[in-house]
Parts: C-alpha cells; sequence; structure tokens
C-alpha cells in the first residue's frame, strides 16, 4: 500500500517519483503555518478601535480599560438602550470573554433602529476587544461574535405591496 499523502509538497514529490517526506515532519510544518501570532493593537491613549455594521446601522468603537462603563453617542447605556433585552446584547461579548467591568466602551453609532444599532455596537466591541487582547479571539470567534450578521431587509419589488406580499386578489 502506498504512503498517506498530508500535504501538496508530498502530492508533487510523489508525482514526481521521489519518495515522500515522514508524516511527522510535514504535519509540523502544516500546524506552524497555521499558528498565526496576533500583536494587539492599541493607539497612543491604550486604546482600541472597531467598527461594527448590523442592518443599516454603522457603529464606531471605542474601548480601553476601566471599570465597565459603556456610552453610547454621548448617552449611559441603559439611557440610550432602556430595553433590557439591547442591554444584554451589548454585554455579551465581555460575558463570553470573561472580562466583564474591566473596559470602558464609547460607541457612536448611526442609521437603522435600535436593534440593529445595538448589534453593531456588540460587533465592533468583539472586534475592539479581540484587537486589544488576541487572547480573546478564540473565545469570541466560537461564538459568532466576530462575524457580521449580513441578513439585511428584502427589498420592495414592483408589483407587490411589500417585498413577497401581493394585492388582494379580485375575482370579480
Amino acid at each position: 500500500m502506498a504512503d498517506q499523502v498530508n500535504s501538496l509538497e508530498e502530492l508533487g514529490q510523489v508525482a514526481e517519483g521521489v519518495p515522500a517526506a515522514p508524516a511527522a515532519d510535514a504535519a509540523d510544518a502544516v500546524v506552524t503555518e497555521t499558528m498565526i501570532h496576533r500583536e494587539p493593537v492599541r493607539d497612543e491613549l491604550g486604546r482600541s478601535y472597531a467598527t461594527g455594521k448590523r442592518k443599516d446601522a454603522i457603529a464606531r468603537v471605542w474601548i480601553k480599560p476601566g471599570s465597565g462603563k459603556v456610552t453610547v453617542n454621548g448617552k449611559d447605556m441603559p439611557v440610550y438602550f432602556a430595553r433590557p433585552v439591547l442591554q444584554m446584547i451589548l454585554r455579551q461579548p465581555f460575558q463570553v470573554a470573561g472580562v466583564v467591568d474591566q473596559f470602558d466602551v464609547v460607541a457612536t453609532v448611526k442609521g437603522g433602529g435600535l436593534s440593529g444599532q445595538a448589534g453593531a455596537v456588540k460587533h465592533g466591541v468583539s472586534k475592539a476587544l479581540q484587537l486589544y487582547d488576541p487572547s480573546l479571539r478564540p473565545a469570541l470567534k466560537a461564538a459568532g461574535f466576530l462575524t457580521r450578521d449580513s441578513r439585511v431587509v428584502e427589498r420592495k419589488k414592483y408589483g407587490k405591496a411589500k417585498a413577497r406580499k401581493s394585492f388582494q386578489f379580485s375575482k370579480r
């Protein structure tokens, strides 16, 4: 039975008739290539910046070490996002990363409604957290907070009342 081929280099060597390298060396090479060392990204004030998006809302988010104060468009989080569900959405990245009340957040949000804005701030906070401390990235990535939620409202079509709803059908 032929040796197992684990990489493209080994495949090229097998095709040329050259004996393949031992599998352990190839596995080590693959592991070293996939490990990426990420450096923290901070400005001169010790802050990390990221942009979050959700629906039509765009949030610019800065985080820095602090007491856990969240300011959105110049207002405290409980004032701007009055519904408890929206406040819970904003706290999720900190809970998943295990850094509750360790960072101050300053965010400016434009566009969309409150739900979309809360999602945009959550996305921005998640991205800024992983830039500030790259060791938090696996937890945030596993929770799906680093991926932009691309679902948006479907456009209205001509000849329809809304995107899919038709006008009432009249037989006579």
